[in-house]
């Protein structure tokens, strides 16, 4: 019996051995990742390695036979909210559960592999900045909150979190996170971001970073690199000297490539030093790739390859774009529709690109590829994505990241937390109802807005009123829609007639004519019309405007200069002269059914060409209404809450850091009063309060909290926690003293202004608790540090307050003397500690040579031999331990 037991084991092998034999190499595990590259690549076609290059939102839709030749991977049933090859926007879809989105991919998948020459799978990708942007995936804080918590630990159960909901739906590649560094806080992404400074960066993303990357999630670290540049402009040319970069935005990448393993890499929109970041042979090709050693793939950011033809000029066209691309160190092209792919194939195809740089392309792909295990495991398990339909398993720890990033910035005369004889609570602005969760965000699960957390944690007999008051804008007027506007005398056919001229005089020189539904109109990448030059053309609208009612309204145009309206052939609107961007409005009596002829006409001369139409009715300003409407709340309760908030993301940058609208107006009416006020704070950046900080009797900065924000704010407020986050972010007095960061290099003279203070509003690292802690007795192990030795770093920290509570003890490095200007301060090491009443812990911090470290020209970072002062406290202001630390060779 053994025998025969044994023989059967024996053919079993021998057949198995015999089919991994007749499989081709790559097909077959038995071979290492390498021999199955190499066997793949010899056998693929110059298209089809073209598509193993080439990624797009979408899926197969109702014509799989297009994807033939395969493809790199597909954002699954997202779609580009924008049009144009240079489209860089896309729209996520939130409707498929968990489950549904597993069987569409492995539907994909299966066309791929069964229905393709050679059976290579794809790469369902997503956006997972701070949730998986899909329907029924957890929503938690905006990655500029969890960097104010200050705790890995709660970074790591986070990116856990997202990671299992992130496999289980069968997504394989995240385009997260974002290490820029946040150098100006007018910047729209900075909410994106983890801040300012360079360290807490790389220790946040570490531990983002490790989480998927161990799961067998590819990461996407972006954008490479420093993609914010004057004036707090998203995208705006940089012009920073190699050691800078290497000081200030390269530590995160770094680490993320050399130490986590990060296997993707997506570069940005703006040019490094006069070369597009896309095709940038210096970034890609000699830092990254050779100087670092990365091995994975570096993809483009959405339409951006095709950038150094429309935006930067160094390519004449798409086809030498895409070519200059990969040839400067670009792996994949990241575009926004199936039909982009006919602008960037030809050089793939004819030569252009040398097929050594091809072939490497297609290489770092492939072994992706066969490291998730695509080849040999292509397929979604259904049973575990059926167990994240409706799954709340994960809204505990989003609660907790809402609680620990929470920054309290103000706390007069005790006013939080919230006690029983407060009877009535007034809470007011859009933003206690509205729950916005940031850029990036999925639609969450059972969000709690900040006022119906505060009503359900309420006290027993307490009252809570609300109001709207005011929001993030007081625009009134609306774009005229669709619905108003005809073709033609019939008033059949909704829209207007658009006709596009090459000329500047409208009339002459027409090139294109199309039916739009409305004057919304955007040509920042491209023209009307390929027959159009983006600098030099004209339009005309025309047909009939219909008012709903019958009253006073004004109209309006807005965009850059060169436009003009008429009603009925008269000219209301002229603002023909080129000058700048405005609004220009007139007044007017329309009547309820009564058509009226309308002609718009527009030019532009130099390119980025805007336009759009206006309207509002003349009728009581209605956020007087409202605000009269909170103040009389306001005067019958014991204690006042405004949520106000900020408009920013990206696409958005801030030309002023106040609040917007009516909010600050708000604020100052209801503290007069002269009831107890608390203002909460919902952003992502940096707010200025100057107008009212001093009326207001408590701050807390609550950034976006995500779907459990509503519970974690009023617990807060309550002291069922105890806030202990920390700002990221230098909040400056003013927009006049941007960029403001703590971690600048000394000044050749002071740095206050004749009217104004160079110090900031709050400054990094800053946040106040419920109770009191008391730093003392810094040690060291040893005063002299020397060579490739290490020394522990001890202080005590007392809680001598009467309240739990969490503090975040800081350690900042000075180099005394240098050779080369250093930093005024450098982050080198936190740790955020529990403290119960009383309770004293000792905190531990290791300190070696390359902490004290400067960077040459060359690139070469080196200790001198010197002093360093070493700093600890609660903020980068407050450092009330300092000793000198002596270094040696």
């Amino acid at each position: 019996m053994r025998v025969l037991v044994s023989f059967a084991l024996f053919f079993l092998s021998l057949v198995e051995l015999v089919n991994a034999q007749q499989l081709p190499i790559y097909k077959s595990a038995s071979y290492t990742t390498e021999q199955r590259v190499a066997d793949l690549i010899k056998r693929m076609t110059p298209t089809e390695k073209f598509w193993q290059l080439f990624m797009i939102p979408g899926d197969l839709g109702n014509n799989p036979e297009l994807y033939k030749n395969g493809i790199f991977g597909f954002q699954v049933s997202a779609a580009s909210s924008q049009t144009g090859v240079g489209a860089q926007l896309v729209s996520y879809n939130t409707k498929e559960n968990a489950l549904l989105l597993a069987k569409k991919i492995n539907q994909i998948q299966q066309y791929f592999l069964n229905e393709t020459r050679l059976g290579i799978p794809f790469i369902p990708f997503d956006e997972a900045l701070h949730g998986l942007v899909r329907n029924g995936a957890t929503s938690f804080p905006q990655s500029i909150a969890l960097a104010a918590s200050f705790d890995t630990s709660l970074m790591r159960a986070v990116s856990t979190a997202i990671a299992i909901e992130t496999k289980a739906r069968g997504i394989r590649d995240i385009l997260s996170p974002v290490l820029n560094i946040a150098t100006d806080a007018r910047w729209g992404r900075t909410e994106e971001t983890y801040g300012e400074d360079p360290f807490l960066v790389t220790q946040m993303a570490a531990a983002y970073l490790s989480s998927f990357e161990s799961k067998g999630i590819v990461t996407t670290p972006k954008h490479f690199i420093a993609n914010v540049g004057d004036g707090g402009r998203d995208s705006y040319p940089i012009h920073l000297s190699e050691s800078f970069l290497d000081e200030l935005h390269f530590p995160p990448f770094k680490h993320a490539v050399q130490q986590i393993g990060a296997r993707s890499i997506m570069t940005s929109y703006n040019s490094v030093n006069g070369s597009a970041s896309s095709a940038n042979n210096w970034l890609l090709n000699k830092k990254l790739k050779q100087e670092w050693g990365f091995k994975g793939f570096v993809i483009s950011d959405a339409g951006a390859v095709g950038g150094t033809t429309v935006l930067h000029h160094t390519t004449k066209d798409y086809p030498e774009s895409g070519a200059a691309a990969l040839i400067n160190g670009l792996d994949v092209i990241f575009q926004t529709n199936y039909d982009h792919h006919h602008l960037f194939i030809a050089p793939f195809l004819d030569g252009t690109i040398p097929q050594e740089r091809i072939d490497d392309a297609v290489s770092r792909v492939l072994k992706v590829k066969f490291q998730l295990g695509l080849f040999d495991h292509p397929y979604v398990d259904e049973t575990i994505a059926a167990k994240w339909v409706n799954n709340t398993l994960h809204k505990p720890i989003a609660k907790e990241a809402a609680i620990k990033g929470a920054v309290l910035l103000k706390n007069s005369n005790n006013v939080l937390p919230l006690n029983s004889s407060f009877k009535k609570i007034g809470v007011f602005g859009k933003d206690a109802v509205d729950a916005r969760l940031g850029g990036y965000s999925g639609p969450g699960n059972g969000i709690v807005n900040i006022l119906d957390g505060i009503k359900k944690r309420a006290i027993q007999g307490q009252e809570v009123f609300y109001a709207e008051g005011a929001g993030i804008t007081n625009e009134t007027f609306k774009l005229v829609s669709s619905t108003n506007l005809f073709s033609d005398g019939t008033l059949k056919n909704n829209g207007l007639i658009a006709e596009y001229f090459s000329s500047l005089v409208p009339g002459e020189s027409l090139k294109k004519t199309r039916k739009v539904n409305d004057i919304n109109e955007s040509y920042t990448f491209m023209s009307p019309d390929s027959s159009i030059a983006l600098d030099h053309y004209s339009i005309r609208y025309s047909g009939f405007l219909k008012p709903n009612k019958t009253g006073n309204f004004e109209i309006a145009l807005e965009g850059n200069d060169g436009f003009r309206l008429y009603l009925n052939n008269k000219l209301l609107i002229n603002q023909w002269a080129k000058i700048s961007y405005r609004r220009s409005i007139a007044k007017i009596y329309l009547e309820k059914g009564k058509s009226y002829q309308l002609k718009i006409e527009f030019y532009e001369s130099k390119g980025n060409g805007k336009i759009k139409f206006l309207w509002k009715e003349s009728e009581l300003d209605s956020a007087e209404i409202k605000m009269k409407q909170a103040v009389e709340i306001a005067k019958k309760v014991d204690i006042n809450i405004v949520v106000a908030g900020i408009h920013e993301g990206e696409f958005q940058d801030r030309s002023s850091l106040s609040l917007p609208g009516n909010q600050e107006a708000l604020i100052r009416a209801i503290a007069a009063t002269g009831k107890p006020i608390v203002v909460l704070l919902v952003g992502g950046s940096a707010i200025t309060m100057q107008k009212w900080i001093d009326k207001v009797n408590g701050i807390m900065m609550v950034w976006y909290p995500g779907e459990e924000g509503g519970n974690a704010i009023a617990a807060l407020l309550y002291g069922d926690e105890n806030p202990a986050g920390r700002l990221p972010i230098t909040f400056p007095q003013t927009e006049g003293q941007l960029p403001m960061v703590y971690n600048h290099k000394p000044t050749g003279r002071g740095d206050d202004y004749h009217d104004l203070s160079g110090e900031p509003l709050f400054p990094f690292g800053y946040g106040l608790s419920y109770t009191q802690f008391k730093y003392s007795n810094l040690l060291f192990t040893k005063d002299t540090l020397q060579g490739t030795d290490s020394i522990k770093v001890r202080v005590d920290i007392t809680n001598t307050g009467n309240k739990l509570g969490d503090e975040v003890v800081q350690m900042y490095i000075r180099d005394e003397l240098s050779s080369l200007s250093t930093p005024v301060l450098s982050l080198k090491a936190f740790n955020r500690v529990q403290l119960n009443p009383g309770q004293t812990k000792t905190i531990e911090f290791d300190i070696n040579a390359s902490m004290l470290s400067l960077i040459y020209e060359a690139g070469n970072r080196i200790a001198e031999a010197g002093s360093f002062r070493i700093m600890i406290g609660p903020n980068s202001k407050e450092l009330v331990l300092k000793r000198n630390l002596y270094y040696k060779h």
